[in-house]
């Protein structure tokens, strides 16, 4: 039940795909866009205009400012800003106080110019008691009670009114006033523009933001529909192929043409896995064919000489019975390394470091084969050129002697000769296991290692050992993280050998070696 409603989960969140993820996205981008051009370009458009106004009118003051005392200059500079910016700029003497008009330059914005002449007295004094400056912002329209100009707001942060004013429109203006001061004389200069004329642009943008509204959405699903298209493609053509691998059809093919990295990457990593499960398909089928007649010869010579012993009288010899003790122990060893390489492979068997000497336990390993030797013509030799101690487990060192030399004794030659050599160099004892067997082709070594692997493809029962030798060699070795390796040559036979750090004692007595695996050891005199 738990499990079945997991999957109905998993199906609950899968159920929408990349193509309507993707409308979502783009729906949600295209939403955001919109809203930062609503604020910007409708919310804020008179924030932004107002503060561009001001910064022309700032600008032109203070180029004025600085052509004060050359008249030719000053009309030009005047003329020109009121034409370009659409101003009407006073430029007055103070006289005993009072200001007069000196220079006139007038726009068509000049709704309030006599409301403004007016008042230059009033703005006169806002300007000197602001250190020379004031602005205001100022509408008169119908709504108004009186036919006063009323003030919306200045840099005071005050409202009211200015009077004497006559009515005139609706529109929002901004008044611009500063006083400067030159050696002989002072000047105000008023500065005045529409701001109004703003709405309708605001309008505008607002009429061509709907449009723009429903272009970037037909925009955005379009471009969903070829993107979404363009992606999940090779996305189906995988899932497709990946629901064949799933069910054994190893020759998928992930290989497609998408123009993106990423998926052509992906798609050759699912082929290279695909020829990988091809591989590990054929050898776990030739795995259960390979124990199925090992297991099935002993078998059939038990159950055999037991009937020839239980139904022909004589038959019950001591050569008989050796023949099923030793079928009986040859099944007890492939159950052992079966079970041995398993344990390895789990992690439950963990080595036993102990010091011991290996050059003794080869020799030990040598006594095995004397029956092979003596009986069937073997000829097996061991040199070493000094007598080394190693820190590893013993039992699993002798394993793997044991386990090269078996593979040696099965492969070898016609003249049956293998031969076993010790050797140490810079620290490492180096043990090499060599048979005159046909050689092993550059293209398998690498399979070798594994679980009944066969060079030949044809299976045939071992003289010694279990078929399973290398594949345990394999993983004692590289749970002592010790080097190992095969050189062979086809048609002249191979040398199958690995290394271990050499023990050594430091001059203060105390053991010290070097061995490169996931566990800790002791120093001798600490045991």
């Amino acid at each position: 039940m738990n499990g079945s409603g997991a999957d109905d989960n998993r199906i609950k969140r899968s159920r929408y795909g990349i193509r309507w993820k993707m409308y979502a996205i783009l729906i949600a981008f295209v939403g955001v866009a919109l809203g930062i051009i609503w604020f910007f370009q409708i919310q804020t458009v008179s924030y932004f205009y107002q503060a561009t106004k001001f910064g022309e009118l700032e600008n032109a003051s203070l180029l004025i400012s600085r052509e004060l005392d050359d008249a030719t200059q000053l009309e030009d500079i005047a003329n020109e800003h009121s034409s370009e910016y659409y101003e009407d700029i006073w430029i007055c003497k103070v006289v005993d106080g009072k200001p007069k008009i000196a220079l006139f330059a007038q726009s068509t914005a000049g709704d309030i110019s006599h409301a403004i002449v007016a008042n230059f007295g009033t703005l006169y004094s806002k300007a000197i008691s602001n250190e020379g400056n004031y602005i205001a912002l100022v509408t008169h329209g119908t709504y108004s009670s009186s036919e006063n100009l009323r003030i919306v707001k200045d840099n005071f942060g005050s409202t009211g009114e200015f009077p004497y004013m006559y009515r005139s429109s609706d529109r929002l203006q901004a008044i611009y006033v500063t006083v400067h001061e030159t050696e002989d004389t002072s000047y105000m200069v008023v500065q005045s523009t529409v701001l109004t004329p703003v709405s309708a642009v605001g309008g505008t943008i607002k009429n061509q933001f709907i449009w723009i509204g429903i272009i970037l959405a037909i925009a955005a699903m379009l471009t969903a529909v070829f993107l979404s298209k363009l992606i999940t493609k090779p996305i189906v053509t995988m899932n497709e192929a990946a629901k064949r691998l799933a069910k054994g059809e190893y020759n998928a093919d992930f290989s497609v043409v998408s123009g993106y990295r990423e998926i052509d990457e992906l798609g050759d990593s699912l082929n290279f896995a695909s020829r990988e499960l091809a591989k590990t398909d054929n050898l776990q089928k030739e795995l259960i064919s390979n124990i199925s007649h090992d297991l099935r010869t002993p078998l059939t010579m038990i159950k055999g000489y037991g009937e020839v012993m239980r139904d022909i009288p004589g038959e019950n010899t001591a050569e008989n019975i050796q023949i099923i003790i030793d079928e009986t122990s040859r099944l007890s060893e492939l159950v052992n390394d079966m079970l041995d390489l398993s344990k390895i492979q789990a992690g439950t068997r963990k080595p036993d470091m102990q010091v011991f000497s290996l050059t003794q336990t080869v020799r030990d390993t040598m006594q095995r084969y004397e029956r092979l030797t003596m009986q069937d013509g073997y000829s097996i030799e061991f040199t070493a050129d000094t007598d080394v101690d190693v820190s590893a487990d013993r039992g699993m060192i002798l394993q793997v002697v044991y386990n090269l030399i078996n593979n040696a004794i099965n492969y070898t030659g016609e003249d049956k000769k293998v031969s076993v050599s010790q050797t140490v160099k810079d620290g490492k004892v180096k043990v090499s296991v060599t048979d005159t067997g046909e050689g092993i082709a550059e293209d398998q070594i690498a399979s070798i290692w594994n679980r009944y692997y066969k060079v030949d493809k044809v299976h045939k029962r071992a003289t010694v050992g279990t078929g399973l030798g290398l594949s345990i060699v394999k993983e004692v070795l590289e749970l002592h993280g010790a080097s190992y390796g095969v050189q062979s040559t086809v048609g002249v036979g191979s040398i199958f050998w690995f290394e271990l750090d050499v023990y050594k004692k430091s001059e203060t007595g105390r053991a010290s070696y070097y061995i490169e695996a996931d566990y800790e050891v002791q120093d001798e005199d600490t045991k």
